[in-house]
């Protein structure tokens, strides 16, 4: 169950200002230390005039959380040597080109399926051509390149791709060549472990700047009992029963552009991590976006999510956007979630360093940590639902925040927490849908410009731009003229002034003159 304190009513606020020339209220913060609820005047004005905006730069505190990128020397093809080549071309017949037939690789083909076992080391396997019924199994003691050289395969009761081997396989997806790949609904009986469209049980290190396209009609789209890494490439799995990318260990994304659409995750941990370094990525999923999804007893198993870059986009019909069941750190990049369900979530903490973040949960939380919130840069603006959720939510534990820009709309919100923030912040009341929420300091200067997209009865607001010890005023409505915006906030251009009502002063880190702050 969710409290919320509110400000006083006039009347009563009237009798203590009788009795005080100042009183402060104190009252339990997100961390629960002392913080202040600023009774404030409040009134309506036609506003006059104009105001310049500029939101381009915000400050940054130290950042905290993971910088961990996934690096691996042993991933980067460049560091491999593959001198011989075996060509095997899909069609009406298989073509099958083997210089290594009696030096280690042998090479099969029955009604279409072709199966290749190795003992060889430096090998590339090259495919190219089209079946619409056949497919390819390797099976191999050392590590190997596959080569995706326009080839087209469907296999009616496997996958297409199907590596029955723990070594690390490098796909290369060949420059200026359109490649498709899809399994069957239903997989013929086998004693080997299979689950997607393509599927290995080792490792999987996609490059290559030609196209890829995946329909998981069984399960997954790609899927590693190790783990995947998309270093560069086109790949789009065009649909999945199950996840786009699923992998045991983890996902690591350097590069390349992704576009997954999955009747459950887009991206899936099963027992390990998610590290986004770059890349342009869309995901439109039924269930999550992105998840680290161990919740098992295994202490050695740590699942967490870190972005350090890159373009994502998250539409989440039923689910949460971007979810880790330990730490999720944010360094860069830019996030863009649309959710059912919590649009970040995380079980133990999570980070914002940087990066622009815009997050709109239709019936949760926004940004939901079931530990600690701490936001050290970046510009962050989180929509959250109705009450009772929230746009930022703690669980009433520390929510601290050091540098970065944030705007949070929604039913309530948690409170920054004045013992370890240095950013002030303000919560506020309702306002409305398509309607500008301003605030100027008494000689002019521009605080907040903010578009909101819905109607919302608590808004959040932390910004180094929120000075000390000084008179501010909340307008409503009024336009801007020659602006440019991030959804929503305006980031330059002039403010026409709307109606003036409530006036705060910002004597404290926390100022509240309206909304919600929930208490657990």
């Amino acid at each position: 169950m969710s409290i919320y304190i509110t400000p006083l009513s006039k009347p009563a606020c009237f009798v203590m200002i009788m009795l005080s020339m100042m009183i402060s209220v104190s009252f339990t913060g997100c961390s629960k230390d002392e913080s202040s609820i600023t009774e404030t005047e409040t009134g309506t004005t036609s506003g006059s005039g104009t105001s310049v905006v500029n939101n381009t730069t915000v400050t940054s505190g130290t950042a905290e959380g993971s910088k961990e990128t996934g690096a691996n020397a042993d991933d980067l093809l460049e560091n491999s040597t593959f001198g011989s080549v075996v060509a095997i071309n899909f069609g009406v017949t298989v073509s099958i080109t083997n210089p290594l037939a009696a030096a280690g690789v042998t090479v099969t083909e029955n009604g279409g399926d072709v199966t290749i076992t190795a003992t060889a080391t430096g090998v590339e396997y090259q495919l190219s051509g089209t079946t619409t019924n056949g497919s390819l199994k390797v099976y191999s003691d050392k590590k190997f390149k596959m080569t995706l050289n326009g080839v087209a395969i469907s296999n009616n009761d496997g996958p297409a791709i199907n590596i029955q081997s723990s070594k690390r396989a490098f796909i290369v997806v060949a420059d200026n060549t359109t490649n498709t790949l899809a399994d069957g609904a239903a997989y013929a009986t086998s004693t080997e472990d299979m689950k997607g469209a393509f599927f290995s049980e080792g490792q999987l290190i996609f490059s290559g700047s030609g196209a890829l396209a995946i329909k998981g009609n069984y399960k997954h789209g790609i899927v590693s009992d190790d783990y995947v890494r998309v270093s560069t490439g086109n790949i789009t799995i065009l649909g999945a029963v199950s996840d786009g990318i699923h992998a045991n260990d983890a996902v690591i994304i350097d590069g390349g552009t992704l576009k997954i659409t999955a009747s459950n995750d887009g991206i899936q941990a099963d027992e390990g991590y998610v590290i986004v370094n770059d890349g342009a990525i869309t995901l439109n999923t039924i269930d999550k976006g992105i998840s680290a999804a161990y919740e098992g007893t295994d202490a050695t198993v740590l699942p967490y999510v870190t972005i350090n870059g890159g373009t994502i986009a998250v539409t989440a019909i039923k689910g949460e956007g971007i979810e880790s069941k330990g730490v999720l750190t944010i360094n860069k990049g830019t996030i863009t979630v649309t959710s059912y369900d919590d649009s970040i979530n995380a079980a133990t903490a999570i980070y914002i360093n940087g990066g622009s973040i815009y997050v709109n949960a239709s019936n949760n939380d926004a940004i939901d940590s079931n530990g600690t919130l701490t936001v050290t840069g970046g510009t962050v603006i989180a929509v959250g639902a109705g009450s009772p959720e929230a746009s930022f939510d703690c669980d009433a534990r520390t929510f601290k925040v050091t540098g970065g820009l944030i705007i949070g709309i929604g039913g309530a919100t948690s409170g920054t927490t004045n013992s370890v923030s240095s950013i002030r912040s303000l919560v506020m009341g309702s306002g409305d849908a398509n309607s500008i929420v301003h605030i100027e300091a008494a000689d002019g200067t521009e605080a907040l410009t903010f578009l909101a997209p819905k109607t919302f009865s608590t808004l959040i607001y932390a910004s180094s731009k929120l000075a000390a010890n000084t008179a501010y005023t909340i307008y409503k409505g009024g336009s801007v003229t020659d602006g440019t915006t991030f959804n929503g906030l305006y980031l330059t251009g002039t403010y026409n002034k709307g109606t003036a009502g409530t006036t705060f002063t910002t004597t404290n880190l926390l100022t509240q003159t309206g909304g919600s702050i929930s208490r657990n």
